[in-house]
C-alpha cells in the first residue's frame, strides 16, 4: 500500500512582544512593526508594543506621547499595552523586557525581540520548540571581566549557578576549552522565547532582582550594568531546560531577522539585504513623516547619511572589534544615537 505524502509541519501561532517608549524606542518599533508586516505576511499572532507607565521609578514620562506614533504603530496592527516598573525604571531600563511580560496573555507562546531589530523575511517558517526556550547566540564575550587575582569564568558562573540550585555541569559546551568564554552559556538577550510569558517572566524577574541585590561575592568586582539582563537570561532558560542550540543557525540573526542596534552600525556592517529592507519599509509618506522626527533616522535614512557611512567601510574586511567600527565613524563625524 502506498504511503501518503506527509504535510510539511505548520508553525503553531505565538505572540511577539518589544518594548515601545519616550524617545529612540518608539520609532525603532514602528521601523520593526513595519518590516513584520512587509515581510512576514502570514505572522498569525498578536503583535504587542509593551509600554512602561509613569511612576517613582521613571525619572520622566516614559511613555509613547506623541498620538502620530501611537496612531502608526496601530495602523500596522499593533497592540500597545502598559506594564508597571516595579523593580527597574530610569536606573536600569533594560529591566523593562523583564517586566513587561507579565503584560502579554498568560500560557501563550511569545517571542521577545529588541526593537533595534529588522524582520527580513517569513517568522513562519523559523521552527520555534516553545518547550524549549533559548535566545540570541549573535554574543560577544562581555561579561564577566576577568582580573586578575579574581575568580575565573568557571567559578564566576558556577556561583550563580548554585545560587539557585541550578546544574552547572550540564549547561557547559565542552567542545570549548575551560576558561574560554564560549564553554558557558551567555546569550545577547536581543530575542528569547518560551510557551509562557508568565511562567518566564516571574522566574527572570526573581533571577535578576537576587543578582542585583545578593550578588555572590565571587562577583565582587564584576559590573551588573548593563550586563544584569545576559546574566540572568542563561540561568532562566537552563532552569526550564533550555539550550543554546535550540534553532537551525542562519535564521534568526540571519536570513528572517537583523538585530543591528544603532542604525550607524548598521550601515556599517550590515549586508545589503538588511539595507534594503530598511528603506524600503521606511519608504511610506505616512511612515517617513511620523520618523522624520527622529533626527538619527532622519539623517542617517533619508538625507542619506547612512551611505556616507558605508562608503567608509568594507563588508568583506570589517575591523574585529565593533569598537573600531564606532571610533571609525565617531573619526568621521556621523555617530549618531
Amino acid at each position: 500500500m502506498a504511503r501518503k505524502a506527509s504535510k510539511k509541519p505548520e508553525t503553531s501561532s505565538f505572540n511577539i512582544m518589544i518594548v515601545g517608549q519616550s524617545g529612540r524606542l518608539q520609532y525603532e518599533a514602528i521601523v520593526f512593526v513595519a518590516s513584520l508586516r512587509a515581510n512576514s505576511p502570514d505572522f498569525n499572532g498578536r503583535l504587542f508594543v509593551a509600554e512602561p507607565q509613569p511612576g517613582t521609578n521613571w525619572r520622566s514620562d516614559p511613555s509613547i506621547q506623541q498620538a502620530d506614533v501611537r496612531e502608526t504603530l496601530g495602523a500596522l496592527g499593533a497592540e500597545i499595552i502598559p506594564f508597571e516598573s516595579v523593580e527597574f525604571g530610569s536606573t536600569y531600563p533594560y529591566g523593562n523586557k523583564i517586566e513587561a511580560l507579565k503584560a502579554l496573555p498568560k500560557g501563550e507562546p511569545f517571542v521577545f525581540f529588541d526593537t533595534d531589530t529588522l524582520i527580513l523575511g517569513d517568522l513562519m517558517t523559523v521552527p520555534f520548540d516553545f518547550d524549549v526556550p533559548s535566545a540570541s547566540r549573535k554574543v560577544e564575550g562581555t561579561w564577566p571581566t576577568i582580573e586578575l587575582y579574581g575568580p575565573g569564568y568557571t567559578k564566576t558562573w558556577k556561583s550563580l549557578y548554585d545560587m539557585f540550585d541550578l546544574d552547572f555541569e550540564s549547561s557547559l559546551d565542552t567542545s570549548w576549552p575551560d576558561e574560554y568564554w564560549r564553554r558557558y552559556l551567555y546569550f545577547n538577550a536581543g530575542y528569547f522565547y518560551y510557551k509562557c510569558p508568565h511562567e518566564f517572566g516571574q522566574r527572570f524577574l526573581e533571577y535578576a532582582v537576587a543578582i542585583r541585590d545578593t550578588p555572590p561575592r565571587e562577583l565582587v568586582c564584576q559590573k551588573l550594568d548593563p550586563w544584569l539582563d545576559q546574566v540572568t537570561l542563561p540561568l532562566v532558560i537552563h532552569s526550564f531546560g533550555g539550550t543554546r542550540d535550540a534553532l537551525p543557525s542562519g535564521l534568526l540573526d540571519g536570513d528572517v531577522t537583523c538585530h543591528y542596534r544603532l542604525l550607524p552600525l548598521l550601515y556599517a556592517r550590515e549586508r545589503d539585504r538588511v539595507v534594503e529592507v530598511l528603506e524600503d519599509v521606511t519608504a511610506p509618506n505616512k511612515i517617513k513623516k511620523v520618523l522624520k522626527q527622529y533626527d538619527p533616522m532622519k539623517r542617517m535614512i533619508f538625507q542619506k547619511r547612512g551611505h556616507k557611512v558605508r562608503d567608509l567601510f568594507d563588508r568583506n574586511n570589517l575591523p574585529r572589534k565593533e569598537q573600531a567600527i564606532r571610533n571609525t565613524i565617531k573619526r568621521n563625524g556621523f555617530w549618531m544615537r
